[in-house]
């Protein structure tokens, strides 16, 4: 509350113990300790009482309100959560469910019907470039029987 350290709090000690005397120090210290306790106790009472006051007046709804409005992140993010639970209600009969399920298997032809074009022009450029290495073995061993 007063941000005292402990070297201000023992300078404060050793003050009061050349000020007041060894003798009627704990006295001191405890008439202290009263009149922080009360202090503190009375501001706990006027906290409280303000309290009430703002309750009776609405003033705590009003507060809610203004945060709840000043927090535009919380109100975007509660539309958010309100539009997945609507997604996660998915009825698998509906119609936009019969279309779902309809562009699904159609895209699943597609992909297996462009992996087998896919395969297929693969597997005859390995057999050209195979054969093309066959007849160039042909040719070279014409060229070198020719030479003989």
């Amino acid at each position: 509350m007063f941000d005292l350290g402990l070297t201000e709090l023992l300078l404060i000690g050793i003050v009061a113990l050349i000020i007041v005397g060894p003798k009627d120090l704990p006295i001191l210290f405890r008439r202290v300790g009263e009149f922080v306790g009360r202090m503190k106790g009375m501001a706990r009472e006027f906290t409280s009482a303000m309290n009430d006051a703002a309750d009776e007046a609405g003033v705590k709804d009003v507060a809610k309100t203004v945060r709840t409005a000043a927090n535009p992140i919380k109100t975007g993010l509660d539309k958010v959560g309100e539009t997945t639970k609507e997604f996660t209600n998915f009825d698998p009969l509906s119609e936009t469910g019969k279309l779902a399920s309809e562009r699904q298997d159609a895209s699943k032809k597609i992909r297996e019907e462009t992996a087998k074009r896919q395969y297929d022009k693969k597997v005859p450029t390995a057999v050209t470039k195979s054969e093309k290495d066959n007849k160039s073995g042909q040719k070279k061993k014409s060229k070198s029987e020719n030479t003989k």
